[in-house]
This record gives structure tokens, sequence and C-alpha cells, in this order.
């Protein structure tokens, strides 16, 4: 299902909005004086237009969660200024660090497949880092809604967020980010592979409710324990193909066992899982 980018009410005034554009998720949790924005997409435009979708919800100032600090999610933070914006430690150094070339190949991206307008748009994307900073563990008040903000482990990057919004009767609604991704394999261009799956396992036994990926439908808790059931898979296959060094076996040869997810998606994960295993 998509919500032909409306709002859906996914718990007590916590709400998704599916994108077309990348199947990007993006949440808005309302409070009594006060509301959070959950990722921020891959330009202005688009920023622009969230704003507008935020704007016929609720008047009530934001405050800004990055789940992470792919440009995707995060390069129209300039838009939502001058609220604070919060993320994990890493993601934001990540995101200073590696935003100019996140700029440079999103745009070649686009227009390798005809999108010059969209090129154009994410190259004119300001850098914008965010400058509220989660090492552990941050619990925020947003209009005396309690929001968790979770470092749970390397998954998807090194510095994943997860948040929490608690509502009531013991139930919550969980923004996961890259952590979880449905209707697509996950990504691992910057994955700890052999993370991700206690990474899951620590996420799946905080779930009370929906889980939001940061692409595709609105999940549960079946969706998430299956998903660490095959990055195991992967953790094993990516241990079983490595020799040593990692030298002596072909990354993108034939591999020990069945994979869940396509070809070029596991050799990308095994290439990343013998970086980890060299140290």
């Amino acid at each position: 299902m998509t919500t032909g980018e409306r709002w859906l009410e996914v718990g007590d005034r916590v709400f998704v909005r599916r994108h077309a554009s990348l199947d990007l998720n993006c949440g808005l949790v309302v409070g009594e004086d006060a509301c959070l924005v959950i990722d921020t997409r891959q330009h202005l435009g688009e920023a622009t237009d969230l704003i507008a979708a935020i704007r016929r919800v609720t008047d009530r100032p934001w405050t800004v969660v990055n789940t992470h600090a792919h440009w995707d999610h995060c390069f129209g933070n300039a838009a939502f200024r001058p609220a604070p914006i919060w993320a994990q430690v890493r993601a934001a150094a990540d995101l200073a660090a590696s935003g100019e070339r996140q700029r440079a190949v999103a745009a070649q991206q686009a227009r390798d497949t005809g999108r010059d307008d969209l090129a154009d748009q994410i190259r004119s994307a300001p850098i914008d880092a965010p400058d509220r900073l989660v090492e552990e563990h941050v619990e925020l008040i947003v209009g005396g809604r309690r929001v968790n903000l979770r470092f749970l482990g390397r998954g998807h990057t090194d510095g994943d967020l997860v948040v929490e919004v608690d509502c009531g009767s013991g139930s919550c609604v969980i923004f996961a980010g890259d952590l979880v991704e449905e209707g697509n394999p996950p990504g691992f261009d910057d994955a700890y592979p052999l993370d991700w799956a206690a990474t899951l396992g620590r996420l799946h036994g905080l779930v009370r409710g929906p889980v939001v990926p940061g692409h595709g439908a609105v999940v549960d808790v079946e969706f998430v324990g299956g998903q660490r059931a095959d990055m195991l898979v992967i953790d094993r296959l990516i241990r079983e193909s490595f020799h040593g060094s990692g030298d002596a076996a072909d990354v993108n040869g034939p591999l020990p066992a069945a994979s869940p997810y396509d070809d070029e998606t596991t050799h990308l994960a095994v290439r990343r899982g013998w970086q980890q295993l060299r140290g």
C-alpha cells in the first residue's frame, strides 16, 4: 500500500508520508505545542514539498531528526533551519565529511538517467550537518510527547539512529531508517554486515507496534525478525567465503550457500564484510 504522498497515521498523532521519489518515508510526530520531523528528503525542492505537507497537518514549530547521513534522507535539512537537527554523532561527522562527494555522485547518477533537472536540484542542495548529537540515547520531550533517539549498533551505516515514539498504553511507533528496508534489498554500500543482525535483534526487542522503514511500506515485528534472519545468512556467507586475508577467494565468484538477496547485493555485502574481517 502507498499513501499517495498523503500522511498515513500509524499511531496517535504519528504520521508517515511515503514518497514516489525513491519510495522514501518521512515521519511527523505532533505534540501539544511542537512537532518532530523525521528525515528531510534529497534536495530543497522536495523539502519544501514536505514542509507544505506538514503545514497542512500542524502549524507547530518543529525539531528535526536525521536517521543517518545518506543524501536522500538529509539534503533537505537547510529548509528546516533554524530548527535544531538531531543525529547520531558519527552520522553528523560523516555528512560533514562526505556530503560534497555524496552530492556529486547523486547528481551524476541523476544525469546518467536523463534527469538533468533533478541533478541540478541535488547539486544546489546545501550540506547542512546536524547540530544536536546522540551517542547512545537521548530522550526528547516534543510538545509533551516522549521520543527516544537510540543508537543500537552499526548496520546500514555506523551512525543509524532509531526514533521510538511513545504512543501510550505500552505501544510505540519506531522509525528505523534504512536499518529496515521494505520492497528492495537493504543497501550495503556503507554497511557493516557483520554487525547488522545483532543491531536488528536489539531493534526487534523494542518493537511494540508499527515499524517505519526508510523506504517502502510500514512493517511489523515479524518483518524485522525476518530481515534479521536474512542478515544472519549474509553473515555466514561472508565468513564461509573469507579465506585468510580474503585474497584467496573471488568475491564475485560462487558463494558457499544460497543468499536471500540478488547476486549484485550479495557480492556487495560480502565485499563489505571482508573489509570488516580484514580490519
